[in-house]
């Protein structure tokens, strides 16, 4: 089947990630891998595991404050600098922080912060809460397409969205493309709602 519309425009898609969760980077990973061989319009929006678990008591407000930094900062680079700088910021972001396991935020910042040419001083944007409402709207506008019971990623294609796909490690080649027009076709049938599995196995990294 075809993901593209018969006018031969790109398929618009929308992902929405927080940097800090390792199954929306490796969902990324594949959207990456399919944009490849397909004619795809995405657009990176930040969503938040912060907001999303508030009134989770099992949160330290220091697990708060650490999840808060990374989506600030994109939160702040889409603010001053554009929709252009979200995904290669994320990538910057999520290369340290999944692939390369550094645990030192200040370090994945700053590295981060230098591979997309953005100032030092830039980071104090991490700590920072003058952009939150930016970001709560982000994270509202995907995570209101889905409800609250659901988590990072959400995708949406031609405007319908979903929680996921939650996958690992991320497929490449065929595979990958065949994944991609199973999620085309659940997203081209309203009545779609929910597919699921208990997982087998946690996040594998290239």
């Amino acid at each position: 089947m075809t993901d593209t519309v018969a006018s031969g425009a790109p398929t618009p898609v929308d992902f929405w990630f927080d940097p800090s969760c390792p199954w929306a980077w490796m969902t990324s990973r594949w959207v990456d891998e399919v944009s490849a061989h397909r004619d795809l319009d995405v657009t990176f929006h930040v969503m938040s595991l912060a907001l999303l678990n508030e009134h989770n008591e099992g949160f330290s407000e220091e697990a708060f404050t650490r999840l808060r930094r990374y989506t600030r900062l994109v939160t702040a680079a889409k603010e001053l600098h554009g929709q252009e700088v979200v995904k290669p910021l994320y990538d910057a972001l999520g290369t340290r922080i999944h692939v390369q396991a550094e645990k030192d935020q200040d370090a994945v910042i700053a590295g981060a912060l230098a591979e997309v040419l953005l100032p030092d001083d830039f980071a104090a944007y991490a700590d920072s809460d003058e952009y939150d409402e930016q970001m709560k709207a982000s994270h509202e506008n995907g995570i209101g397409r889905v409800g609250q019971d659901v988590g990072t990623p959400v995708i949406a294609v031609h405007g319908t969205a979903f929680f996921g796909p939650v996958i690992s490690p991320a497929p490449k080649g065929e595979i990958a493309l065949t994944l991609w027009d199973g999620v085309v076709a659940a997203a081209s049938y309203d009545g779609f709602f929910e597919l699921k599995r208990s997982r087998t196995r946690g996040p594998v990294f290239d």
